[in-house]
């Protein structure tokens, strides 16, 4: 009979039985790194990627280390009789989901972020079965279902026309990795000129390099930026002084909160989410079928509680579980 797996949480998931961890924010001996957003990722001595996630993480963290590039779908043996390989995560472009196969403690399947639905600059998420998931729950509440991309990308290039038939210059606030490259490719239809932050359009370039297209763009120039669409990261308020008339939109999937407008003081905000909403949640549950469910970030507990209303063994990571053994799963808000 296999032992279960031993799952440490502290500022990333730690496999003690292994010796690894799993997107482990602080520096350690080894980690697997699931994408390459800074809240994923350290200084590690050792680090087990995609390619893809490597591309990034040698242009955002310099420095030597050793690294492990596993492309999709090919098993890597790891210590101890562990097999290790890489599904995508349908997150960002390179990101990437491990399966962990042991004869002593089963399978074990960690998401990292991930998105169920296809996007337009990453690769479509897998969903192989595992007996223990570890999935994140960014966005599990009922409330939390994103509207068809077609409809968002539709808003997106009608306020960006809009604006500039004004007079005005739309600026789009996306992460500059990941999101920034997906409204990019979103822009096809508007058929207007667009300029990008210069790290948006560093890491857009890398992009380029794994085989990816876009629209033409161009690097921000304050002076010329009048009927361009300017795509940045929300804290570039330095760069935005520097555009007369502009008119700003978030894109986010926290734009289905009604104060996430007046909290990023923009015009607009538009529900674009490289993270699965909450039906998506639920769907990939089913279709990994484990055993044992381990919930973590955003609403982790909530989420726990109601996998254990449907049947299925579920605990939160990183929170007192006890009491929410014996309470409801949340009512539909």
């Amino acid at each position: 009979m296999a032992k279960p797996w031993e799952i440490v949480f502290r500022k990333g998931v730690h496999l003690p039985q292994i010796g690894w961890w799993l997107d482990a924010q602080a520096r350690t001996a080894r980690s697997f790194v699931s994408h390459a957003h800074s809240d994923h990722v350290a200084r590690h001595q050792e680090i087990l990627c995609t390619p893809g996630t490597a591309r990034f993480l040698h242009a955002r963290i310099p420095g030597k280390r050793l690294m492990t590039e596993l492309p999709f779908g090919v098993p890597h043996a790891l210590e101890f009789g562990v097999t290790a390989t890489l599904h995508p995560a349908g997150h960002i472009l390179g990101s990437s989901q491990i399966l962990l196969e042991s004869s002593d403690h089963g399978s074990l399947l960690y998401t990292g972020d991930f998105k169920l639905r296809p996007g337009l600059a990453a690769e479509p998420c897998a969903t192989p079965r595992a007996d223990t998931l570890i999935m994140e729950t960014t966005f599990a509440l009922p409330r939390y279902v994103m509207p068809p991309e077609a409809d968002v990308i539709a808003q997106i290039v009608a306020f960006c026309q809009q604006s500039v038939a004004d007079g005005a210059t739309p600026a789009l606030l996306c992460y500059s990795l990941g999101k920034s490259q997906e409204v990019l490719r979103a822009l096809a239809s508007a058929s207007l000129p667009i300029m990008l932050h210069a790290e948006t359009l560093r890491l857009t370039r890398v992009y380029e390099k794994l085989g990816i297209t876009f629209p033409a763009f161009r690097e921000f120039d304050g002076r010329e930026v009048a009927g361009h669409i300017v795509i940045c990261p929300a804290h570039s308020r330095g760069l935005l002084s520097r555009i007369p008339a502009v008119r700003t939109a978030v894109i986010t999937g926290w734009a289905l909160d009604a104060g996430t407008i007046y909290r990023s003081r923009c015009t607009a905000a538009f529900p674009l989410s490289d993270h699965a909403d909450y039906p998506s949640l639920l769907k990939f549950v089913e279709l990994v079928q484990p055993k044992r469910v381990f919930t973590l970030h955003g609403f982790a507990r909530e989420f726990a509680a109601t996998l254990r209303q449907r049947g299925i063994d579920a605990l939160a990571l990183g929170h007192a579980n006890q009491l929410d053994l014996f309470a409801p799963a949340p009512a539909p808000t």
